[in-house]
């Protein structure tokens, strides 16, 4: 009516009258029957804008029911008799009551699509009875029921088709490539088929065709905002080469093989495509091409060092296992590796949780180095080494550490940095170079890393004669990576197999003294201040056996004899050093002290003005570390140089994959409703403190996601019946409880406490420990026990029961590569 459509709802009331749907306040007129109602509203001055003057019959089923522009009119055919329906109740479904006719008509007719009313009250007076006996024959599909919904939505289709197409024509403005359609489209999407199946295939294109543009809309606008800013184009990467493996396939791998038997085939990595080629040997032609996104996951066979299963996803199955044998552990561990980068390379993802991170070491004799260090930069040489296949693949971290070396600070710096980029073509940046006399440590990494690290601060510890001399002591870096802590110490101990003491003394000194990491923890033992702490050097550590004994183990390579009386080992069992460190398998000679120019002899005799000296050869340059519990740290490898001469000690490297966290973003702002919050309770504490101290003690707990250090009262009991031992304990009503910051899972996932005891006169720290929320977090409360270190040294033990509350709502995580 002049150029507007108006709509009335006609609705019944309980009593089954007829009236139309009118605003708040004015009285309905009630009619018995439709055309009662229809007639009456034929007049002028009844509420409508205009009286009721051209009725349109509902055109039956099988005429112009595609059409999308056909009219549609008031239903006045046979209404009457459907609303006065009999009131036979349909058969109970799942035991329930059943619904009558008449009331499913009401619910009907209330409906404002009197187009698909009428196909349902055809569907309800001549086929639903239909349905329901074919139900209780066993037949689940309702194919009357289907037939009419599919006859009903016919004009759907036409109009799904041309809303697709237009949204794909908008699609190529964003993207050019091809859009998400649906296989069934392109044989014949156009058709007017009313299967049910293919309309819902039809409005889930148009869902993502429309998710899809909001995207790429939003990044279109987020570029077009930016400045024109003219940057030169980076330097181009050196793409990964292509490497094969020789393999062997297990059996069941190929159903035609017969048990025990293997067929030998060729693995093909490509990490710039993102596949793993299987080909068969003999085979022109590859037995099956593996795409990055299909590999589920990688295991390593435990009893079988050199064997791997690839877990693959496949069409209509939940995943596929293939074995592969490799010739030896080391090409098992390249292709891993491989697979690795691979997987990081292609994921998308914003921030990486995984990186590799290489240490070196190396005491250079006060003579300058060879022109070429690459078997030092690249892990190859004797002991567990990098595979050529993986050598040159840049570390994400590179930190190394030297003794005695004669260059100057730039100097040595230019020159690494020169050296990593003729073998791996790029650029490292500086994040820290600190020095003390000829001790040198450098820390670089990859140039897209450069905006993740923050908070760097260095140190250095004197620990030569009376302390004050700098030819001995440690240099140290540490920063984080996005939320990682990392700690670096390069050492240079006290020389002379009877000083095993003093070396013990100089470590005290070195971890008292070097101040690394957040000032906040300073009271913390350095070990328990960084996610990883890697500690490095010539620590000068010997071996306690004749030398002559030593040579011939040397020569036999039986370096499991030589390990059980190497000193650092021993010091080390005995808790007086490197409490909890971790090491890497030694599978490489000792690396002190060689005749200079070659490394087939050692030269075990040193003259010195008050005699003759004798240096057994040692393993005094080595490579160790410390992490929190529950983080991902994996040595890779771990050896020394056998071709780099100019000194009397060779090289040593180690790489890691160490696993990373970055800023976490919660969806929900924290603390925004008092049950969003998550909460760290205790039941109990027990400590045993090595002490003669009847002192009583409190406990602090220092942690990330705390905003603040939390104390407890005072312990609730005591006993000292055991000399040189004090029992404490607290109940849980002296204990905090831990509001974190924010209490999603996943970011409580990785945090951590580090707890202090403390006397309670002196406010002085008896022992720290470290705890994972991660174990702890569930609805029944977990035991943990650990150590207590207080400078350097083991001082007790503690134990409990915590429990890490999570709201409902906040347990969502997401999958890892670690």
């Amino acid at each position: 009516f002049q150029r507007h459509v108006y709509t009335y709802r006609i609705l019944p009331d309980d009593e089954g009258l007829l009236s139309v749907q009118t605003i708040q306040g004015i009285q309905a007129k009630c009619f018995r029957t439709l055309p009662d109602l229809i007639g009456t509203y034929q007049h002028p001055n009844n509420g409508l804008v205009t009286p009721l003057l051209h009725p349109v019959h509902r055109a039956r089923p099988d005429e112009d029911a595609g059409e999308p522009g056909r009219a549609r009119g008031l239903c006045t055919r046979g209404c009457r008799s459907r609303s006065t329906a009999g009131n036979a109740p349909l058969p109970a479904l799942g035991g329930g009551m059943g619904m009558s006719r008449g009331d499913l008509y009401v619910h009907l007719s209330a409906s404002p699509a009197s187009d698909f009313m009428g196909f349902m009250a055809e569907y309800l007076t001549h086929h639903v009875q239909l349905d329901l006996e074919a139900l209780c024959h066993g037949h689940p599909q309702l194919r009357h029921l289907s037939t009419a919904l599919a006859t009903a939505c016919r004009a759907l289709h036409s109009e799904i088709d041309f809303t697709l197409a237009g949204l794909e024509t908008l699609a190529r403005v964003f993207d050019p490539p091809v859009s998400p359609r649906s296989p069934a489209r392109e044989q014949g999407f156009l058709s007017s088929d009313p299967d049910l199946e293919l309309l819902l295939n039809k409005i889930s294109t148009v869902n993502q065709l429309l998710s899809s543009l909001e995207k790429k809309e939003t990044v279109t606008r987020h570029n077009l905002a930016l400045p024109s800013v003219a940057v030169a184009p980076p330097p181009a990467a050196r793409p990964l080469a292509v490497q094969n493996f020789e393999v062997r396939l297990a059996a069941q791998w190929d159903p035609k093989v017969k048990v025990g038997k293997s067929q030998h085939a060729a693995l093909t990595v490509d990490v710039e495509l993102g596949t793993v080629t299987v080909t068969k040997r003999g085979s022109s032609s590859p037995e099956e091409v593996i795409p990055q996104d299909k590999i589920l996951q990688l295991i390593k066979y435990q009893s079988v060092q050199s064997k791997v299963r690839l877990m693959c996803a496949r069409d209509n199955q939940k995943s596929v296992s293939r074995d592969f044998i490799f010739p030896s552990a080391r090409k098992r561990e390249a292709f891993c590796q491989l697979l690795q980068l691979m997987k990081i390379q292609h994921s998308n993802l914003d921030e990486p949780e995984l990186i590799s991170v290489y240490v070196g070491t190396w005491n250079m004799g006060s003579t300058p180095p060879p022109r070429s260090l690459a078997s030092w930069l690249t892990s190859r040489g004797l002991g567990r080494t990098q595979d050529e296949t993986t050598a040159c693949i840049p570390h994400d971290i590179c930190v190394i550490g030297t003794q005695e070396n004669s260059l100057g600070d730039r100097e040595w710096v230019e020159f690494l940095c020169a050296s990593l980029k003729t073998l791996m073509a790029i650029d490292y940046r500086v994040v820290a170079l600190q020095c003390l006399w000829s001790i040198k440590i450098v820390v670089l990494v990859k140039p897209e890393h450069l905006r993740r690290i923050s908070h760097v601060h260095t140190s250095s510890v004197k620990t030569g004669i009376a302390n004050t001399l700098g030819n001995k002591g440690a240099v140290g870096v540490s920063f984080l990576f996005n939320g990682t802590s990392f700690g670096f110490v390069n050492c240079h101990l006290a020389s002379g197999s009877e000083k095993t003491h003093r070396r013990n003394q100089n470590y005290s000194d070195i971890l008292h003294s070097l101040a690394l990491g957040d000032k906040r923890l300073g009271g913390f033992d350095l070990t328990l201040r960084f996610t990883h702490l890697f500690w490095f050097g010539d620590l000068n550590y010997r071996l306690d056996m004749d030398v002559q004994d030593i040579l011939t183990h040397i020569v036999k390579k039986d370096f499991q004899a030589l390990l059980a009386v190497d000193q650092l080992n021993l010091e080390r069992e005995k808790n007086k050093v490197f409490l909890r460190f971790s090491e890497g398998d030694i599978s490489f000679p000792p690396t002190y002290r060689y005749e200079r120019g070659t490394r087939d002899t050692y030269v075990w005799q040193k003259s010195k003005p008050t005699g003759v000296r004798i240096n057994v050869p040692s393993w005094c340059d080595r490579i160790l570390w410390k992490s929190h519990p529950e983080t991902h740290v994996v040595c890779n490898s771990y050896g020394c140089t056998d071709d780099i001469v100019t000194s009397d000690h060779s090289p040593v490297f180690a790489t890691f994959e160490v696993g990373v966290t970055s800023q976490f973003v919660p969806k929900e702002a924290p603390g925004s409703s008092p049950e969003a919050l998550a909460c760290i309770e205790w039941e109990s504490i027990e400590v045993i403190l090595k002490t003669t101290s009847r002192s009583k003690c409190y406990i602090e707990f220092h942690s990330y996601c705390l905003e603040e250090m939390q104390r407890s009262g005072e312990n609730t009991f005591q006993n000292c019946d055991i000399p040189g031992f004090l029992k404490l304990g607290w109940s849980s009503k002296h204990l905090p409880v831990l509001n974190p910051i924010l209490p999603d899972l996943e970011y409580l996932g990785d945090q951590h406490l580090l707890l202090s005891i403390k006397g309670v006169e002196s406010c002085e720290s008896y022992g720290e420990c470290c705890l994972a929320l991660r174990s702890a977090i569930g609805t029944t409360a977990q035991q943990f026990e650990t150590f207590l270190f207080h400078r350097g040294e083991e001082t007790g033990s503690v134990r409990g029961w915590m429990r890490v509350r999570v709201p409902r709502g906040r347990c969502g995580t997401r999958e890892r590569l670690y």
